[in-house]
């Protein structure tokens, strides 16, 4: 019987051997863990929707990132959960909000911690879109309002659209508000800020103030892939984030499109993107090759609560092994060219790995 000359089998004969062999390697270093900081003292919330996900005062929150820089994770996501908020999301900027009181209180506890913050206005708006309404349209409740810039009059919020497809965000007059929520981020000491809100030119508003207040090191970290997906819930129910009429189609990308993605990804940059993201990660493995083809920066891969939370409630079912289908997951995410993922399983991920 003739055998071929070629058997790429004997390079899969041992661990060992499969190890010094991997084209493909993951590291707790390449990892970033999101984390949700909330008001209070002594609070270490679970969250529903994010199996071992929680919600966590700040005092919590320093020794929970304490913990996940000791096994080897570089960077954290910051997000916040508001105590209160408006048509314009004030209270995002504010500099004694509970993201920026997260900011100063982890930079000097964990100070080799990279904190990287969460730019955006849906978990401080009451309408939950990502920028400000146009003067004009009001919700099907009719109970919001937004106060023109142009007059000090409220003016209701009268929608004439389709609550399918809002179209209804005005995207100018978001920007600056945007740009001082990063501002206010800076300020507090974060080293990279990542608007994730989709307003186009967003990356050049934010990019310009932090340069004119001399934050000139502070890192832009731009959602620069973000689709409007089904694979969200999670998360918004974590952040109380869900649209409260409309939806967020008319900013966010539509799947169908991965041309587009690449536009996205070079207007950013022109803009002064030093991070690029794509959200989600998993199902747009292809616009991770393609982007990575595409620039030279860092390419970012969102794991996002959808995908993470599939896991890990199949794997509480006995459907499928936890740690094998993530590991696979993520190795996935990094062969098709992400540099670095942000998933929730960052730190737990971490610990397999040492």
């Amino acid at each position: 019987m003739s055998f071929p000359i070629e058997r790429p089998r004997r390079l899969r004969q041992s661990a060992a051997l499969r190890r010094m062999v991997a084209e493909t390697r993951l590291a707790p270093e390449q990892l970033i863990q999101p984390v949700f900081a909330v008001a209070g003292e002594n609070i270490v919330r679970p969250i529903a929707s994010l199996p071992d996900v929680h919600h966590y005062s700040i005092d919590r929150l320093i020794p929970y990132v304490r913990e996940v820089a000791a096994r080897g994770v570089s960077a954290v996501l910051l997000f916040g959960v508001p105590e209160k908020k408006d048509a314009h999301g004030s209270e995002a900027a504010s500099d004694d909000g509970v993201v920026q009181r997260a900011i100063r209180a982890l930079r000097e506890a964990v100070p080799d911690m990279i904190v990287m913050s969460d730019v955006c206005l849906c978990a401080y708006t009451d309408h939950g879109h990502c920028g400000v309404p146009v003067v004009g349209r009001q919700s099907p409740e009719g109970q919001s309002s937004v106060v023109s810039r142009q007059s000090s009059v409220k003016t209701p919020l009268v929608s004439l659209l389709p609550t399918t497809d809002d179209r209804s965000i005005n995207n100018d007059e978001t920007l600056p508000l945007l740009a001082n929520v990063a501002l206010s981020h800076a300020r507090a000491g974060a080293q990279v800020v990542a608007p994730s809100d989709m307003m186009d030119g967003r990356v050049g508003a934010i990019r310009s103030a932090l340069d004119r207040e001399k934050f000139h090191d502070v890192l832009v970290m731009s959602y620069a892939v973000k689709y409007a997906s089904a694979f969200y819930g999670p998360f918004r129910a974590a952040q109380d984030s869900t649209p409260q009429w409309g939806d967020r189609r008319s900013y966010q990308m539509d799947c169908a499109n991965g041309r587009e993605a690449l536009r996205e990804v070079r207007l950013d940059v022109e803009e002064g993107a030093d991070l690029v993201m794509i959200k989600p990660a998993l199902p747009y493995l292809d616009v991770i090759v393609r982007v990575r083809a595409a620039v030279d920066v860092p390419v970012v891969a969102y794991q996002v609560s959808g995908e993470y939370a599939m896991q890990k409630l199949a794997a509480a079912h006995g459907l499928v092994d936890e740690r094998a289908v993530m590991m696979e997951s993520l190795l996935a995410m990094r062969r098709a060219g992400a540099d670095l993922i942000i998933t929730y399983a960052a730190s737990a991920v971490a610990e397999w790995l040492a």
